[in-house]
């Protein structure tokens, strides 16, 4: 049962790492604080934070994944997000998109509602979940070094990643991004599409 007694990541820096030189990464921001530390590391035409949708971020990833086979997609969520949506884990391994990453910020708290454990305080192994599932690239990341290594790996685009990163329950200012889902659609499909897709 972890109680959080280790040093650990800081969430912020954890995703501004991840997003430093991005190009074209495509980013999907689960419900949340992930939707706030994608926009903390800097509101991108290219993010799609989700303002509702719980448990959905990995399939709408895996959505993207397919829909644009040569683009690479990242989804930063949180475990209690994760957990939620724990059997898209099985359709993104049968799937196997190749340039699909799922990243999950554990802090084995549901932030949004009082900071409640979630199953990953007593043992719950999402990374192991994902390789039982059949991504043979999942990865449990608690150090710099490992952030390092995994950031190459998203950013090579090489084959289906899922990472579980053990980060602090630190509670943050909120960086919102903004809030009119349909600005945020169209702004998305036309920075991937081009202009003329964004009201279609």
């Amino acid at each position: 049962m972890s109680k959080q007694t280790e040093k650990r990541l800081l969430r912020r820096e954890v995703v501004k790492q991840l997003l430093a030189g991005r190009g074209d990464l495509l980013v999907v921001g689960g419900l949340g604080a992930p939707a706030w530390d994608i926009s903390a590391a800097g509101d991108h035409a290219l993010n799609f934070p989700l303002w509702g949708a719980m448990g959905g971020a990995a399939m709408i990833g895996l959505g993207l994944a397919l829909a644009q086979p040569k683009k690479k997609v990242l989804v930063i969520t949180g475990d209690g997000e994760m957990l939620m949506g724990v059997g898209a884990l099985a359709t993104i391994a049968v799937q196997r998109p190749p340039k699909l990453s799922i990243v999950v910020l554990d802090n084995e708290r549901y932030g949004e509602t009082g900071m409640q454990e979630t199953h990953t305080a007593h043992g719950v192994d999402l990374a192991g979940m994902a390789r039982a599932a059949g991504i043979a690239r999942s990865y449990g990341v608690r150090t710099a070094a490992e952030v390092l290594r995994l950031k190459k790996r998203i950013h090579a685009g090489a084959g289906t990643v899922f990472a579980q990163i053990k980060i602090d329950a630190e509670r943050l200012p909120l960086v919102l991004p903004p809030r009119d889902g349909a600005l945020l659609k169209n702004r998305f499909r036309a920075a991937l599409l081009g202009p003329q897709a964004a009201h279609q």
